[in-house]
């Protein structure tokens, strides 16, 4: 785009504008209002970026994240001053613990307006905390630090996805005029301003992270250390760009110490089957029973990605304290059981890498996993195969069989990510799992998904309850921009199921009216508001036609109605009723 000469604010934004745009920014969300005019026009005038008007800046940012998620790169925020840009919070906190790259673009009045009770006028530097990967307040407009302008943007983006991703948030103050009114000298004239020159050494900049420099063989040793332990791998809860490869590599790991895989339905690699065939997906059924628990007490742990949902699994590995390693490109500590734990700085994709040949030996200790995760994955296939009434774990059991193959689905917090870990098959349509677990908040789960479905190759889905909808219904605002297709299923059991499981389900009152509180929300209705396709699911049969071939445009609730407090039941019962099969080495590949 050509630089916008018309006054400095202009010239300084469309600066900015365009050095995001050379480093690859796409996308930008915009909420609406004054101190952000300069900025709006812009990303408006901008080509290259597409820029998305959303009104409520929480929906905004948690946009923003999704679409983040989606490609790996930062998506940038706009707003205006004031309390506008402390409505990004939420989201800027799950971008930092989820790791997902953020440029957040606060607009702000200039110092001498700032502690004068000056409209709009908050103190907006630092406003997010510790929670930004960096942040820093620009100087105001300057046609002599156009060049610094320029270098602490490339900084900014470059510290969204090095050596963490996460959010920087850039603070932008701004004098009248905001408006792009004719500014008559500038210091600078437009003819003697040369681009290329300025802006030519800036190129897209794909995510580096600082790892150690791997050993052959350091890794090696360390293999022959381990593959005489009773050890297993945890493939915890991620996102990688690249699903197969990483996949790939944890099931190389695998064969070559012959460890059975954790792998926590937030992973990958249940959707990858037939990569691994060492999966354990009922682990936390498994480990409810004291005696079977007791006799896997592992020696060594493995653990890629954050760590899985299951309490019971937590408390296993805490009262066990095995010796425990973490493979994280990162320098973050990933160890929230403190136990005796050492870490790979590195990917799992750079380990692999140098990893021996697979291991032949027989495992007693993996078979018996593997005999073990034959009987509990039969017993729950069965049972939930023949129950017809309309409950929530079944949708999670179904889907993971019936969606198309790639499909990106986002799982939402509470009871959907449970019953995912629960009850979600071993399968190989490679679907892509997304979700919120930074913080693991019910906030934004309708706009992160948009964001995440927003422009994707794929039609995509959301799971989500009727709580976390609830929470997020300005996320429909977006729908007039939204180019793609998300079929959002709704568990509506008329308030919070995850609460039922909890001591305090005995005690009502307050039960129900504090913790289950229940909105009594006709959902038909409120799609017609927002102008969103609803259909009410009857049948099984009905929810399988919906979702094995999905339309490619639009957004559709898909509304289940279920029982709460009976689904709990059914939760505790199946948990205490799966039979235990003898030892068999016939289960394992």
């Amino acid at each position: 785009m050509p630089i916008d000469f018309r006054n400095l604010n202009m010239l300084w934004a469309s600066i900015l504008v365009e050095t995001l745009e050379r480093l690859g920014l796409t996308t930008v969300i915009i909420c609406p209002g004054s101190r952000s005019t300069p900025l709006t026009v812009a990303f408006a005038a901008q080509r290259g970026i597409e820029a998305i008007p959303i009104l409520d800046e929480r929906s905004a940012a948690f946009f923003a994240l999704g679409q983040a998620k989606t490609l790996g790169l930062p998506a940038a925020l706009v707003c205006t001053s004031g309390t506008a840009g402390a409505n990004f919070y939420p989201a800027v906190i799950e971008a930092s613990e989820s790791r997902v790259p953020l440029m957040v673009l606060t607009t702000d009045r200039p110092p001498e307006l700032r502690q004068t009770h000056a409209g709009q006028t908050i103190d907006q530097v630092k406003l997010y905390g510790n929670y930004p990967t960096w942040q820093t307040e620009l100087s105001l407009p300057d046609v002599d630090l156009l060049a610094y302008l320029r270098q602490a943007i490339a900084y900014g983006w470059e510290r969204t996805l090095s050596p963490i991703p996460g959010p920087v948030h850039v603070n932008l103050p701004f004098r009248d005029p905001l408006a792009p009114v004719l500014q008559l000298d500038l210091g600078i004239r437009e003819e003697e301003f040369e681009v290329d020159r300025f802006f030519g050494f800036l190129t897209p900049r794909s995510a580096s992270v600082s790892s150690i420099e791997i050993i052959p063989e350091a890794v090696q040793t360390w293999c022959k250390d381990l593959r005489s332990s009773r050890g297993l791998i945890i493939a915890g809860v991620a996102q990688p760009q690249d699903a197969e490869a990483y996949v790939e590599a944890i099931a190389h790991l695998a064969k070559t110490l012959n460890f059975p895989v954790f792998a926590e339905g937030l992973s990958p690699v249940r959707n990858y089957a037939h990569l691994n065939p060492h999966i354990i997906s009922t682990y936390d059924l498994i480990l409810r029973n004291p005696e079977i628990a007791q006799e896997l007490s592992p020696d060594v742990v493995i653990q890629v990605g954050d760590f899985p949902t299951s309490k019971v699994l937590r408390q296993w590995l805490k009262e066990g304290n095995p010796r425990q390693w973490i493979i994280d490109p990162t320098y973050q500590n990933l160890d929230p059981l403190h136990n005796s734990t050492q870490f790979w700085r590195c990917s799992i994709e750079q380990l692999s890498r140098f990893l021996p040949e697979k291991n032949s030996e027989i495992n007693p200790y993996l078979e018996r996993w593997c005999a073990l995760e034959h009987g509990g994955r039969s017993h729950l296939d069965r049972v939930l195969g023949n129950i017809e009434d309309l409950f929530e774990p079944k949708a999670a059991w179904l889907l993971s069989q019936i969606l198309p193959k790639n499909t990106p689905l986002f799982i939402s917090n509470s009871m959907p990510v449970r019953d995912v870990e629960w009850f979600w098959t071993p399968n190989t349509l490679q679907l892509h799992p997304y979700f919120n677990r930074g913080a693991n908040g019910i906030d934004g789960i309708l706009s992160t998904a948009l964001g995440m479905a927003h422009r994707h190759q794929q039609p995509s889905v959301l799971l989500t309850g009727d709580l976390a909808l609830l929470h997020d219904t300005n996320g429909f605002l977006v729908r007039r921009y939204f180019q793609g297709h998300l079929s959002i299923i709704l568990m509506n059991n008329n308030g919070g199921g995850i609460f039922e499981n909890l001591p305090i389900a005995e005690y009502n009152p307050p039960f129900e009216e504090f913790f289950g509180t229940p909105q009594s929300i006709n959902f038909a209705h409120l799609c017609q508001t927002y102008e969103i396709e609803y259909h009410q699911i009857e049948t099984w049969e009905q929810f399988r036609q919906y979702l094995e071939k999905l339309p490619h445009r639009g957004i559709r609730v898909l509304e289940i109605r279920c029982d709460r407090r009976l689904d709990a039941q059914w939760r505790k019962q199946i948990f205490t009723d799966v039979p235990l099969p003898p030892l068999s080495l016939d289960h394992c590949q």
